[in-house]
């Protein structure tokens, strides 16, 4: 299945995309797309009801503005330095264990929605990364047990201000964390619709020229590797979601660096998932 959600900001509504590509309003279903529908089984539950109600499901207007594939999870948490090119141009050392930090989920918006570049903002990055969204409560599971505990997948793009995370002190969290820092979606593509979640061109665009082109097969530690680490520190719980990180072709590693200004259009995808646009502009609150 591909799930999705449409409508205003903190009023959306379940939907799926069809097979032939309609975005399909699944409000009366009842339930929209919360660490409870995960928790209780909830993709078997809509597929079955899909069995017997999809082709009579209203369309969603075109024109409906598409929200994050799942409502507001328990923690987003990402994983830094995990391409070895991306590592390289950043000047660090690849790492031996996986880099864990965390975004706060204030910060998960729309595939569509602005980018807001934070008061005080310098260095607003950009991030293409594979989405791994949590399907049951995960706690100590190995590597090999690893792959059954997740949902899906989606495309993230982990917004970065690099002056926060890297010169304020502290942790990365505060670079990560701004409104709209976290664009999610356009859709949850459930793993069954993935083969292999290692074989996936991801890619990103500024201003319509390709910065970001490379393939999940170049990750350092794969899906198994970074749930079954994350596990023995952290309860993971349904639609939580794990950003597995990123390639090479952000602004920080450019040269010279490069940082988002206003009226900046992101474009990025990954195969299979979907491909989501933003619009960088001023924060309205700042």
């Amino acid at each position: 299945m591909k799930l999705l959600r449409f409508g205003d900001i903190n009023q959306e509504k379940p939907g799926i995309e069809s097979k032939d590509g309609k975005h399909l309003d699944c409000s009366s279903f009842g339930e929209d797309y919360t660490e409870q529908f995960f928790a209780s089984d909830g993709l078997k539950r809509l597929q079955d009801w899909l069995d017997i109600h999809e082709k009579t499901l209203p369309e969603i207007p075109k024109s409906a503005r598409i929200g994050s594939p799942i409502s507001r999870p328990s923690k987003i948490i990402c994983i830094g330095l995990n391409y070895l090119k991306h590592a390289q141009e950043a000047g660090m050392a690849v790492p031996e264990v996986p880099i864990i930090f965390m975004k706060a989920t204030s910060s998960l918006c729309g595939p569509f929605d602005p980018i807001f570049i934070p008061k005080n903002s310098k260095k607003t990055d950009w991030e293409v990364e594979l989405a791994v969204i949590i399907g049951k409560r995960t706690k100590y599971v190995s590597k090999a047990e690893a792959m059954d505990h997740v949902a899906g997948y989606a495309v993230h793009n982990d917004v970065s201000e690099r002056d926060f995370q890297l010169h304020h002190g502290g942790q990365w969290v505060k670079g990560k964390s701004a409104d709209n820092f976290a664009p999610l979606g356009p859709l949850l593509v459930t793993k069954d619709e993935i083969p292999d979640p290692h074989q996936l061109r991801l890619w990103l665009k500024r201003n319509g020229k390709m910065l970001q082109d490379s393939n999940t097969s170049d990750l350092i530690f794969d899906i198994p590797t970074i749930i079954s680490h994350l596990s023995q520190y952290m309860t993971l719980l349904p639609g939580d979601v794990i950003s597995t990180g990123t390639p090479s072709g952000v602004g920080m590693g450019l040269n010279p660096p490069t940082y988002l200004e206003k009226g900046d259009v992101i474009e990025l995808g990954i195969d299979g998932l979907g491909k989501a646009r933003q619009v960088a502009m001023d924060d309205p609150e700042a």
